[in-house]
């Protein structure tokens, strides 16, 4: 793959770089660019996202795996037609942050295969991404319907009107109200 390197950080984890299309464009030098995760069914996973308001941008297959990638606050009508070439052009645009899903094929198929989240006991690392929403008890309400649980319920915890969902994958996936949060704050 031309164009992007990788450089470790003080802790061991992988910063990816990737050089822009057109360097004018967004002014900050370095802008946070993409998580990363690795998935085990796309069919499941994007679902998930979808569901929490983010659209599919582009996709590719390399063979032996395939990545995905999700943006939130986009027209999903922008990127439905594009060509691959089109598709990686108006993503290195974006200025907000994509989400990477990466499927190694065939991981689908393994009912043993799973993949190390960050969160299991003795292989803490990664933590969660975060999703902004307007009302914390609703989009629960939503996401609970998925059927993947929770790590913590919005009301759970000394820490009220927040929550941590699993996606289908396992990673925890912060549910947080646009604004922040009001310490104390319950459901009525």
């Amino acid at each position: 793959m031309k164009g992007l390197a990788f450089a470790y950080d003080p802790d061991g984890y992988w910063v990816e770089i990737v050089k822009r299309t057109n360097s004018n464009v967004i002014p900050n030098y370095f802008n946070f660019s993409q998580t990363m995760l690795r998935i085990k069914d796309p069919k499941k996973t994007i679902p998930f996202y979808e569901a929490l308001g983010m659209t599919v941008v582009r996709s590719k297959n390399y063979g032996d795996f395939t990545n995905y990638f999700l943006a939130s606050n986009v027209s999903p009508e922008d990127y439905r037609s594009l060509e691959d070439n089109e598709a990686k052009e108006k993503c290195s645009m974006l200025f907000n942050p994509v989400l990477e899903l990466t499927h190694n094929h065939g991981t689908e198929s393994d009912a043993e295969f799973k993949h190390f989240n960050g969160n299991e006991e003795g292989r803490q690392g990664f933590g969660h991404i975060g999703f902004l929403v307007d009302d914390v008890y609703e989009s629960c309400d939503s996401i609970r319907a998925m059927g993947y649980g929770f790590k913590k319920e919005p009301d759970g915890g000394s820490m009220k009107g927040l929550a941590f969902a699993y996606d289908p994958d396992g990673y925890a996936i912060e549910i947080i109200g646009r604004g922040g949060m009001d310490f104390g704050d319950k459901k009525n």
